[in-house]
């Protein structure tokens, strides 16, 4: 597995996010590329060597046309969406705008429609955020891990006035990451690298087990008696056997509702992205027959998944669990057969070797179309994968 770590012993910006990726190995050729696809006025990313402290590092300066707008989110939407970003590159870029959309909301206590994008709807930050949106997907790792984050102390001038720091949207963004403690009078973190770092970071902790290919080193805008740098580690994990992550566990005990009613609520979990959807039966108080209902899902999904089952089932209550998750490495990979291509997972086990799990919808097609038992595919498919090449 192909991972990253993101050491922001000196906070995180975008800028300093952009630098390091570029320092790791990224083209800016192909990331400029990409923000000219935007439409900003003449934006372009100039990028040189400094040092920090003694320690080298590139320095991302955005230069571009002064400009007096104000964005809404769904003036950089339409941008990302009319650019030549890739699906993926489109999708991070968007996730991360909308977690500013939805910090700056909060503390403004307005809407997501109705939120001005100050410093982040400024090109600089346009830039900087798609930039790394484009360039963390060049990077190709699978996972991403990052240190505690440090906000420094003091105050901040912003587009609203003098704030203490961290500024009320970045404080919102930092929600769940861990933060480290730090007496520097200065903003180590801002709302741009605060956003990229809540939306794409799976897991914050310590450097993990890895066997190191690149190391980068972006650069931040200030001076201080530290080395004010960004340092990203590139390379694959030394421990192949299970990976861990956190989860939320939703669980309710039903005693009152039809089949067809947990049926419906078990469909409409799964579209929400549930990672898990089970039903088993219970026998309840006064002899009762009951169904205990429970669902997996990503932490920021938890609310809207228990808003679901409370909408679509009579319980009252849910138990309410964060859960640590061992999961093999996996990958998608499609095999070839006399019937065509079937889709599926491969696991790596911890002993190293792989195991191929069809795809059930995959076979179902080729048995429909084919005429022929779902079993003979299922065999078929894993008799290929057993024999690919290498």
């Amino acid at each position: 597995m192909r991972i990253a770590y993101l050491d922001c012993a000196s906070g995180v910006s975008g800028d300093m996010m952009l630098g390091a990726l570029v320092d790791a190995g990224v083209d800016l050729a192909k990331v400029q590329a990409g923000i000219d696809s935007l439409g900003l006025p003449s934006c372009r990313l100039a990028i040189e060597e400094t040092k920090k402290c003694g320690f080298r590092a590139l320095q991302l300066t955005v230069e571009h046309e002064p400009e007096h707008v104000h964005r809404h989110l769904h003036h950089i939407v339409d941008m990302i969406e009319g650019s030549l970003l890739t699906p993926a590159q489109r999708d991070l870029a968007r996730r991360i705008f909308q977690k500013v959309a939805e910090a700056e909301a909060k503390v403004h206590g307005t809407t997501i429609e109705k939120v001005h994008f100050h410093e982040v709807g400024a090109v600089d930050s346009i830039a900087d955020i798609v930039g790394s949106a484009i360039a963390w997907d060049m990077l190709g790792v699978d996972r991403v891990v990052c240190s505690a984050v440090p906000t420094g102390t003091g105050f901040v001038n912003i587009a609203h006035g003098r704030c203490a720091i961290p500024a009320p949207a970045t404080g919102e963004l930092l929600k769940g990451v861990p933060l480290a403690a730090s007496e520097v009078q200065g903003e180590l973190t801002t709302p741009t690298g605060a956003a990229i770092v809540s939306t794409l970071v799976d897991e914050f902790g310590p450097l993990p087990a890895m066997d190191i290919e690149t190391i980068g080193y972006g650069a931040g805008q200030c001076d201080f008696e530290h080395p004010n740098l960004l340092r990203l580690f590139v390379g694959k994990s030394a421990d192949t056997a299970t990976q861990t992550d956190k989860i939320v566990l939703l669980e309710t005990n039903l005693d009152d509702v039809s089949g067809e009613m947990v049926g419906h609520c078990i469909e409409k979990l799964w579209e929400a992205g549930a990672l898990d959807v089970a039903a088993s039966s219970l026998q309840m108080k006064k002899g009762r027959p009951g169904t205990l209902l429970s669902v997996q899902c990503q932490p920021d999904d938890a609310e809207k998944i228990a808003g679901i089952v409370f909408r679509e089932t009579t319980t009252l209550g849910l138990r309410r669990s964060t859960v640590e998750r061992l999961t093999l490495p996996r990958r998608s990979e499609s095999v070839s057969t006399d019937w065509g291509e079937i889709d599926g997972i491969v696991a790596q086990l911890p002993d190293g070797t792989e195991r191929f799990s069809p795809e059930y919808a995959s076979c179902q097609q080729i048995a429909d179309k084919h005429q022929i038992p779902l079993a003979d595919v299922y065999v078929a498919a894993r008799q290929a994968f057993a024999g690919r090449p290498g």
